[in-house]
């Protein structure tokens, strides 16, 4: 794998996304780039793992996907949501495929409302309200999560085609109102358990989100019978 992106840094204006450094980022999962990014916009590093040949992202539909930080998901292992899961998932499919890109798209914790207040929706959520209502109950946005950033950074990695990781129809049409092809929207359905069941409901009933897996399920209809502490996750 080799870099042929020319010098970082320099005269990069301080505006926009500014690439900083590639770094090798040897992973569980294989051998990746880790691709340091600085958006001057918004103040926050980024970061793009990739995985094979630098020089070829330019080339056919890329298996990508956009990941948005979950600090409690991908570091604790919190079972509210299927972020770790996915996160995991992802990264497992990109090593498979044998080339991909994970854009890991910090400040978009709690569907970017920040960590404590996602922490206070959570709280909420324990209390009765769904993701959605625990939201509008704190005066925040539903979804404040904006994804330019991204299809700025696949676009400085020469991605122009990708083969999106994501059961999320905002980022298919943010990434195509930016640039980037999305040639197929490829499903990441992640078993349920007990405690994000009505979590990844309200999603696919609320938030539009592809889970197709959630049909007709003997633990679906429990949860909507209101009796989810008793329920069988197998699937």
């Amino acid at each position: 794998m080799t870099d042929n992106f020319g010098e970082l840094g320099g005269n990069a204006p301080l505006t926009g996304v500014e690439r900083v450094v590639i770094a090798p980022l040897p992973t569980v999962y294989g051998d990746f780039h880790a691709v340091g990014y600085m958006d001057h916009d918004l103040g926050e590093e980024q970061v793009v793992l990739v995985y094979g040949d630098l020089d070829t992202l330019g080339k056919g539909d890329v298996l990508t996907r956009l990941h948005s930080e979950c600090l409690t998901g991908d570091s604790f292992g919190s079972q509210h949501c299927e972020c770790g899961p996915q996160l995991t998932a992802s990264l497992q499919a990109i090593a498979a495929e044998g080339r991909g890109v994970l854009v890991y798209l910090r400040g978009h914790e709690g569907r970017g409302i920040g960590l404590l207040a996602k922490l206070k929706a959570m709280k909420l959520q324990a209390e009765g309200l769904d993701t959605v209502e625990a939201n509008v109950a704190l005066g925040l946005p539903v979804d404040a999560r904006d994804y330019l950033v991204a299809a700025r950074m696949l676009q400085d990695l020469g991605v122009r085609s990708v083969r999106l990781l994501s059961n999320n129809p905002r980022k298919r049409e943010s990434l195509l109102r930016n640039g980037i092809k999305v040639a197929e929207q490829v499903p990441l359905l992640i078993p349920p358990c007990e405690d994000n069941l009505t979590y990844l409901l309200t999603k696919r009933e609320r938030l539009d989100h592809y889970l197709p897996h959630l049909d007709g399920e003997e633990w679906a209809k429990a949860i909507f019978a209101g009796s989810a502490k008793t329920v069988v996750t197998e699937e």
